[in-house]
């Protein structure tokens, strides 16, 4: 009995001991997990960090390079055939790096270049609805036009040009420019995407986007570059006078306006301020694929002469599925 009421207490000592270790172990443990965590985001946000600045750097150096092609390229026509319209194919990137494609390396990046530059006259320029204290009938027959043809919903140009001139005041009386924006109504967009500010739904900016552009100020439509629905929409003639043209300026590009007159009916006029057959505002997509992201940067770039500036940016980071 006695024995037995001497060992109890120091097995109770060594169960305490065994626990008190076994927790320590674990807090340990714990904190040794927390910090090899901490170590482990800090890499990744590193890596992260390095690779998001190399891709716009990367994307820089093609913006770069598209301004060079339509420095170079002669201001006087601007058409689909020339260097500045075709596009850049997904390229490897260290294609790009080596000296020469036959030498270039497989230990490079998985990282792919891609691009394209479009002519930004060859949509209809909304600018076109602003100037005035009304929207000239001309201007508006063509948004009409253009709307009831990519099929969207009906009043969406009443919608745009209300808006429009609710965000842009007209100027006052002997002013040349717009001198302050209204205390009410919607911001003034920046683009065609931010349409959506109007009331717009984003399935109709879509369908809209590839015919119509927001740029500063206002621009004829290069009829060299234009689809055929721009063309009959602003001249208001049908889809196959339209595609005449398109068909026309294949074998050779118009060099004035008046050679695309020639080949309407008489009837046709064609404004100068209206129409030209060369531009000087370019929208320049880069895209980098890397791994299983992509990152894709649209500029707006204005070439006057030999100059050409950048005007607006925009970068879009996506997830690629796999």
């Amino acid at each position: 009995m006695k024995a037995t009421a001497l060992l109890s207490p120091r097995r109770a000592q060594a169960g305490t001991a065994l626990l008190t270790a076994m927790i320590i172990v674990t807090l340990i443990a714990s904190l040794a997990a927390g910090m090899v965590w901490q170590q482990y985001r800090a890499v990744q946000v590193e890596a992260a960090d390095r690779a998001r600045a190399q891709s716009v750097w990367v994307l820089q150096g093609a913006l770069d390079w598209a301004r060079l092609i339509l420095k170079s390229d002669s201001p006087s026509v601007d058409e689909l055939n020339d260097f500045w319209a075709t596009p850049l194919a997904e390229s490897r990137l260290s294609t790009f790096l080596a000296a020469d494609k036959s030498t270039a390396s497989d230990d490079g990046p998985e990282a792919f270049l891609s691009g394209y530059i479009e002519d930004a006259q060859s949509r209809y320029n909304l600018r076109a609805l602003l100037p005035g204290p009304q929207v000239p009938a001309a201007e508006a027959l063509v948004l009409n036009q253009l709307c009831s043809q990519v099929g969207a919903p009906p009043g969406t140009a009443a919608l745009i040009i209300d808006g429009l001139r609710a965000a842009f005041p007209a100027p006052a009386s002997g002013a040349s420019a717009p001198t302050s924006v209204a205390s009410s109504g919607p911001l003034q967009p920046a683009g065609l995407d931010q349409l959506t500010w109007l009331g717009l739904d984003t399935d109709t900016v879509r369908r809209l986007q590839p015919y119509v552009v927001l740029l500063p100020k206002a621009t004829p439509v290069n009829l060299n570059t234009a689809p055929r629905e721009v063309i009959a929409a602003l001249l208001n003639i049908d889809l196959a006078s339209a595609e005449r043209l398109v068909q026309a300026r294949k074998g050779q590009a118009f060099k004035a306006i008046t050679d695309a007159a020639a080949l309407l009916s008489g009837n046709v006029q064609i404004a100068a301020d209206r129409a030209s057959v060369n531009s000087s505002y370019f929208i320049v997509t880069g895209r980098l694929r890397l791994d299983e992201r992509q990152l894709e940067q649209r500029s707006l770039v204005e070439r006057q002469g030999k100059t050409t500036t950048v005007l607006a940016r925009e970068r879009v980071s996506q997830l690629l599925d796999r």
